[in-house]
């Protein structure tokens, strides 16, 4: 069996790589596992030494890394670089912070000493999608590796020229050998591994169902797993919004990386006020978007990652426009190769439609009318997702009430596009998943929790 890589711009094969066989995936594991146990006992200085340089391997190797990326899931080049740049920042950010945040922690409990430890799993498995190929990987390494465990990566089928070079990484910054290592294999072939007697946890971003298929899996073998799936995040916007402000992060929101992300603005829910000037910010900012070869300088939107995600997001418009929806911007698939979708954006979208209540992964807006503020809520409450959302507001303190009290999700960003940062948290509730990435919080999620009293 082979990967083969087809550029999304073109339709063209780029690349094959063969498939590893069952046996050949659980040797990487078992190379993994013994890399382990001597990576356990090294210092954190050196571990952070390590993934300093990684993060400089990073930084050296951007531009070379973003064309990867265009060419075999179609991400615009300036969106490339700054996805591997912000890689680097996660693993400086792990370098600097894994002692202090995996220190001991002493409890008062009576006895003589009693603390609380923190200890690595082993061989952490990782389940990765290709809409950020790396930043996805890394977010999951450093904190992994920092924490003394190892790490192993099925990476999605269509991004294996990234998932070999992340492994690349870490070999040309000193990391072990095998103490990082890429497994070149079917998503048929993913429960061995999840089953493997030396993997000691899992984490997955994917969708809904292969987070419940991977869930099922570890939870069979008694496994944690840490689950960041789809979102359909809800921007409000409120009667006293600066809408200049609202206008542009909802664009920003929704048309980054192509719209193929978890967290990018799917739901703009506006008040009726100010909904018609709303509207046509919107679209002026949605018209300034420039699709094409995401290898050219200037492109904005490159094609979506495979055509029949395109094709599958267009029966979401269809369905949602005979339904109602109005389209005003887009909508259209593009004649000629490639898959690409232009920037579209749908108003009058009710309950019942496709763009209302399913997670729209692509470049496709869409404007929902609310009442008031408490309609705004309901509606952005209304979602079996909980991942992230934004609230706009020129009052900070009823934005901070919203955010902290009203909207549920797993993150509330107020006045500003909602993005993942090393420093934050990161996860989401209901069918977003459960556990967190990134913080100090991400970082203890592979661990074992150890209390120790001494009489």
């Amino acid at each position: 069996m082979n990967f083969d890589i087809i550029n999304p711009a073109t339709g063209a094969k780029v690349r094959s790589y063969p498939a590893m066989t069952d046996a050949e995936a659980a040797r990487v594991v078992d190379q993994a596992a013994e890399a382990q146990e001597r990576w356990t006992n090294v210092s954190f200085a050196e571990r952070a030494r390590l993934m300093h340089k990684a993060g400089d391997v990073l930084r050296e190797r951007a531009e070379e890394f973003a064309k990867l990326m265009a060419e075999e899931m179609g991400k615009p080049l300036a969106g490339g670089v700054a996805e591997v740049n912000k890689c680097a920042w996660v693993c400086d950010y792990y370098a600097d912070n894994a002692e202090s945040q995996l220190a001991p922690e002493p409890v008062e409990t009576g006895a003589h000493k009693s603390f609380v430890c923190y200890e690595p799993l082993g061989v952490v498995l990782a389940v990765m999608p290709w809409n950020y190929p790396y930043w996805q990987v890394f977010r999951f390494a450093a904190p992994t590796l920092m924490a003394g465990n190892a790490g192993v990566l099925k990476h999605a089928a269509n991004v294996v020229g990234c998932a070999l070079s992340i492994e690349s990484v870490f070999k040309q910054a000193g990391f072990p050998e095998n103490l990082f290592r890429t497994l070149v294999i079917s998503s048929g072939q993913t429960a061995a591994i999840i089953r493997h007697p030396k993997v000691r946890a899992v984490s997955l971003t994917g969708s809904v169902g292969a987070g419940k298929a991977v869930a099922a899996e570890a939870g069979a073998v008694l496994k944690k797993c840490v689950l960041e799936l789809g979102g359909s995040d809800a921007y409000v916007v409120l009667e006293d919004a600066d809408l200049d402000v609202a206008a542009k992060a909802c664009v920003a929101g929704r048309f980054v990386n192509s719209g193929q992300s978890c967290i990018a603005a799917k739901r703009f829910i506006v008040v009726d006020k100010v909904r018609k000037a709303f509207e046509q910010k919107v679209l002026e900012l949605s018209r300034q978007q420039k699709m094409g070869d995401p290898m050219q300088k200037g492109v904005t939107v490159g094609p979506m990652a495979r055509a029949d995600l395109r094709d599958e997001l267009h029966q979401q418009v269809e369905e949602s426009v005979s339904k109602g929806a109005k389209c005003v911007l887009g909508g259209e698939v593009p004649a000629g190769p490639g898959a690409f979708y232009p920037p579209t954006v749908l108003t009058e979208v009710h309950p019942g439609m496709p763009a209302y209540s399913d997670e729209m992964f692509g470049p496709v807006a869409a404007i929902i009318a609310a009442k008031d503020e408490a309609d705004a809520v309901r509606i952005a409450n209304d979602s079996v997702f909980g991942l992230g959302g934004a609230v706009f507001t020129r009052d900070l303190k009823r934005g901070e009430r919203l955010a902290a009290r009203e909207l549920h999700s797993g993150a509330v960003f107020v006045n500003q596009q909602l993005k993942s940062d090393p420093r934050m948290p990161f996860g989401g509730i209901k069918e977003s998943g459960y556990g967190r990435e990134l913080g100090p919080y991400g970082i203890r999620e592979f661990v074992n929790i150890k209390s120790v009293s001494i009489a």
